[in-house]
């Protein structure tokens, strides 16, 4: 069942969006539980990665590049962009904390399910995340009128529980465990992996409901705003990386538009501004389309690759 329910996981989680949408209570029912399936996340998806090999990823320049590029560039893209387009200040803001966003956690689970690395999925997601409270101080001292003053402490805190913790944790379990037997329970725990990234578009995506309700036209508004920052997003992540590979473009892609706004808001709160709630729910259907996208992508620019490699051969 778990193996049907794992191989179906990008067609899940668009109906998991589509359900927190329909169901606003239950969704917001589920939200303050997050935090704790996140860590689970983490914590499952580190136990099929050995440490020593991600931190050796961690150790080249070509990831902190990435994290530069995923957060720094599309920040100063984005809020330009939303400048000039005339948006509020309220919106520009938002725009800019989702921009310095970094990755998903539940990234690296949702690249095993498409076929791409998951060991460098996390590694581009830690640096990211590493990146982001540096970036986000930056945007809210431009964009944010009142004093800033960012929850350091929490997110310290939230670093160690959902980052290094699991790291540790896995470190512990690669030294004490056989890894024959670690990779047996690995490939079962990483059926549910999946299953508990359908939390997370089902529990976010409340709020908007909310502003839905209030106002079609305003509901309207923020889902096209959402749906531009996730397309451009994933399409920058493409241009950029396609020329090491297809795999490599479309892990950057969607890693590029997978972001962790559940964190971000966890971090600075209040600060963000009303639109930030919002816009948080906004993008979760397109985010949580990208898996599928990204399964059609890569057999379809795969095919495309074969094709051309055959044409050459016979010339």
């Amino acid at each position: 069942m778990l193996s049907l329910l794992s191989r179906h996981s990008s067609l899940l989680l668009i109906f998991a969006a589509i359900f927190g949408f329909i169901f606003p209570a239950a969704s917001a029912a589920v939200f303050p539980y997050l935090p704790y399936i996140l860590f689970c996340l983490m914590l499952f998806t580190l136990l099929g990665m050995q440490q020593r090999l991600l931190i050796k990823l961690l150790a080249q320049p070509s990831i902190w590049l990435y994290a530069g590029f995923h957060s720094i560039l599309l920040s100063l893209i984005s809020s330009s962009f939303a400048t000039l387009a005339g948006a509020s200040a309220s919106l520009t803001l938002a725009i800019s904390a989702v921009a310095a966003t970094g990755s998903l956690f539940a990234t690296p689970a949702i690249a095993r399910s498409v076929g791409l690395d998951p060991l460098k999925a996390m590694a581009m997601t830690i640096a990211s995340t590493l990146l982001m409270p540096i970036v986000l101080y930056i945007n809210l001292m431009l964009f944010q009128n009142d004093s800033v003053s960012l929850d350091m402490q929490s997110y310290i805190q939230r670093l160690v529980i959902f980052i290094f913790g699991p790291m540790l944790f896995s470190a512990i379990c690669y030294h004490f465990i056989p890894h024959n037997l670690l990779h047996r329970v690995h490939s079962k725990l990483s059926q549910v992996t999946i299953l508990l990234v359908l939390a997370f578009p089902f529990g976010l995506i409340g709020p908007f409901r909310e502003v839905f309700t209030q106002s079609f036209s305003a509901g309207i508004f923020f889902l096209a705003i959402g749906l531009a920052i996730c397309t451009f997003y994933f399409i920058a992540g493409y241009i950029v990386y396609f020329h090491h590979g297809i795999d490599e473009g479309l892990l950057a892609a969607i890693t590029s538009a997978n972001r962790n706004v559940l964190l971000t808001f966890t971090v600075a709160g209040s600060y963000l501004g009303p639109d930030f709630l919002v816009l948080m729910g906004a993008i979760q259907l397109p985010t949580y389309c990208l898996p599928m996208l990204v399964k059609w992508l890569n057999r379809y620019l795969s095919q495309v690759a074969i094709h051309k490699s055959v044409k050459t051969s016979r010339n």
